[in-house]
């Protein structure tokens, strides 16, 4: 049995030894606090049974394999298991373009910006289409055909494009989503060839194709 004389002078050599000292010696935690009693060669004490000596301040949490192995064994087993990593999530499908052209004599009549009834039956139609996709965005680009400036022909492709994109929103296609712009005459899509001569009903006719409004509609499919 350790007398209170012994344990003092054992304590007050404890208390000699520096913070490290303190950290790296079995049974004390990082405050300092003596779990085990130590001899002033810095090991735990026993007795003549081979038992460690503990202090007052002991606690299971200062266990040390030397002196309390089934406790040591017990707060290995009772560690929390890290939980394994979710798997990262595979990545978004890219929308998916879808073009529409609408031929140009259903859009507009020369030198116009007015849809006429066709055109509007036709826009009708591709908005109906458009309730199976989930709608990014939608671009409409004015054409002219060749006759006038090509100032002229600006003006007039973008005043296209903003009747159609007008039209649209109307049917409750959100604005944010439609842009309008205009080509002027820079993009025909008949040939050089296709309407020769000066400016009469049969070349305005053959013109037609080039008064248009391209729209591209890019979005998924909806599931």
């Amino acid at each position: 049995m350790i007398t209170h004389a012994k344990y003092s002078v054992l304590l007050a050599a404890l208390l000699g030894l520096s913070a490290a000292a303190f950290a790296q010696t079995p049974g004390i935690d990082t405050a300092g606090t003596v779990g085990y009693v130590i001899d002033q060669r810095g090991y735990v004490a026993k007795s003549g049974t081979g038992l460690c000596w503990r202090t007052g301040y002991w606690t299971p949490a200062m266990a040390i394999e030397e002196c309390d192995p089934d406790l040591v064994k017990k707060e290995v087993a009772a560690a929390p298991v890290e939980p394994a990593a979710a798997p990262a999530p595979a990545p978004a499908p890219k929308p998916a373009a879808q073009k529409v052209t609408l031929s140009a004599d259903a859009l507009f009549d020369f030198d116009k910006a007015i849809l006429r009834s066709e055109g509007k039956g036709k826009l009708d139609k591709l908005v109906e289409d458009m309730k199976g996709i989930n709608l990014e965005v939608i671009i409409a680009t004015g054409h002219a055909d060749r006759f006038g400036t090509d100032a002229y022909n600006q003006k007039l492709s973008e005043k296209r494009a903003a009747a159609v994109k007008t039209y649209l929103v109307g049917k409750s296609v959100d604005a944010n989503r439609v842009f309008a712009e205009g080509k002027g005459k820079t993009q025909p899509v008949t040939k050089p060839d296709d309407c020769k001569g000066p400016k009469s009903k049969k070349v305005i006719a053959c013109l037609q194709p080039d008064r248009r409004v391209d729209i591209e509609i890019i979005g998924t499919k909806a599931q």
